[in-house]
């Protein structure tokens, strides 16, 4: 009798629709990631990802070579590739290191750091100051929308060789097929700076302000330029585009990229910040790796591997 009763009262529950299955969302939240470098405020702003056929791009390696260093990782060779740039507030200054690709590739690829700088509770506005790495694309092409400054008060800082390379319309002719796009992507992303009188070259190793001075690294483009972050006795050094693919370069440094303007030499840089990172210890930013692509470089073996910052929930430890 209690069986049967009890039978008849489970028969009677119903799942609530609150426990239905839910749509899936599919979508990141803007992405920022902060910690301290000293007594400067370090942000890694996210412009989204954008996905690339490492074996169509990278040189100086062969199939087997490529698939094998890929396979350690778990990755084929269209590899998901982190767009980042760097907010470092030095308490008088608010710099961007590198703008993201804008709009440049297109729907979900990229275009993602207004929303993460945001996000991360700041105001295109307020950035006084944007150091570009170098004039590619995916790092100087969110600096202008529709012909206007994403950023009307900031001083945009390049090195000259670059500037001198992808500003004179002269040498787009002479350049690699692959590389002419930048040099009509350059004239309209600096237009309204350089109207503005707002943009400022260097040369060689200079200090463009407190604590941030700059380092040459050419090779990946003429003017190509590592920044360096010196704060409260920390260091940190945002490279740019010394690396493209970690899980293939820090194994294999000498692998090079088709975006490379002159590969031998880029090789070389990164041979170079490779073993100075490992030696000397201090943080490194790298804006295709993982986000927040931030970490330090140690060595294996004969190669190199890297390690990501461990996550912190406070802005100051």
């Amino acid at each position: 009798m209690t069986l049967v009763a009890g039978a008849a009262f489970a028969s009677t529950l119903t799942v609530p629709a609150a426990q239905a299955a839910a749509p899936m969302v599919l979508a990141q939240a803007p992405g920022y990631y902060r910690m301290m470098v000293g007594t400067a405020e370090v942000t890694a702003i996210s412009d989204g990802t954008v996905t690339i056929p490492l074996d169509q791009l990278l040189t100086n390696t062969t199939p087997a070579r490529l698939n094998a260093l890929l396979a350690r990782s778990h990755l084929a060779p269209q590899v998901e590739t982190s767009i980042n740039a760097y907010l470092v507030n030095t308490g008088t200054h608010l710099v961007l290191v590198d703008t993201g690709a804008g709009k440049l590739f297109g729907p979900g690829a990229g275009g993602r750091l207004q929303d993460s700088l945001r996000a991360a509770g700041y105001a295109p506005e307020q950035v006084d100051a944007v150091l570009i790495t170098h004039v590619h694309g995916d790092h100087s092409g969110g600096l202008t929308a529709d012909g206007a400054a994403l950023f009307p008060n900031a001083t945009v800082f390049v090195n000259r060789h670059d500037a001198d390379f992808w500003f004179d319309p002269a040498n787009k002719p002479r350049a690699a097929e692959n590389q002419r796009a930048g040099f009509d992507q350059a004239a309209e992303q600096f237009a309204p700076y350089r109207a503005a009188g707002r943009v400022k070259t260097f040369d060689g190793a200079a200090e463009l302000l407190p604590g941030l001075s700059t380092r040459p690294a050419m090779g990946h483009t003429p003017g190509h330029t590592v920044y360096v972050l010196k704060s409260g006795g920390k260091e940190l050094q945002f490279w740019g585009d010394l690396l493209h693919a970690k899980d293939v370069q820090f194994a294999a440094p000498d692998i090079t990229i088709r975006f490379d303007v002159d590969s031998p030499a880029a090789a070389r840089q990164r041979k170079a910040a490779f073993a100075d990172a490992a030696r000397r210890g201090y943080l490194v930013a790298a804006a295709h790796t993982p986000f927040p692509g931030i970490g330090y470089v140690r060595t294996a073996g004969t190669a190199f591997d890297w390690l990501p910052v461990p996550y912190t929930a406070l802005a100051a430890r």
